[in-house]
């Protein structure tokens, strides 16, 4: 399995990655949406995506990633932020993510939203 995680701040990657790394992931990082389309693999099981990042915004980056794997779903998306807003919610789920995570959170919530989307734990 494999999952990116997409942020701006190198403190929430480095605290995602060996949550998932736990659960028999195999991580890619990118600081913003611009270099997570371009890290964006065929295979790519889930990716975890901050909201409010530079050049290419969390919305942004699901709408882009969306239509390049549609008509076909492509990975599981969990945007990942501090966005708490119902409004900012029903947004990112319109846009195509699958759940929403708010910061700050714990290893047990990301396991959750993983199996909320479908992806249990190894």
């Amino acid at each position: 399995m494999k999952a990116l995680v997409i942020d701006d701040s190198r403190t929430v990657r480095s605290i995602l990655r060996p949550i998932l790394e736990g659960l028999g992931f195999s991580v890619e990082e990118a600081a913003d949406g611009c270099e997570g389309l371009t890290r964006l693999a065929d295979d790519t099981t889930v990716v975890l995506c901050d909201w409010d990042m530079p050049s290419m915004n969390g919305i942004q980056f699901v709408r882009a990633a969306r239509a390049r794997f549609s008509p076909e779903p492509g990975p599981r998306v969990v945007m990942v932020t501090k966005n708490t807003r119902l409004r900012d919610v029903t947004t990112a789920l319109a846009a195509g993510a699958d759940e929403y995570l708010m910061k700050p959170f714990t290893r047990e919530m990301v396991v959750e939203k993983l199996a909320l989307v479908g992806i249990e734990r190894q």
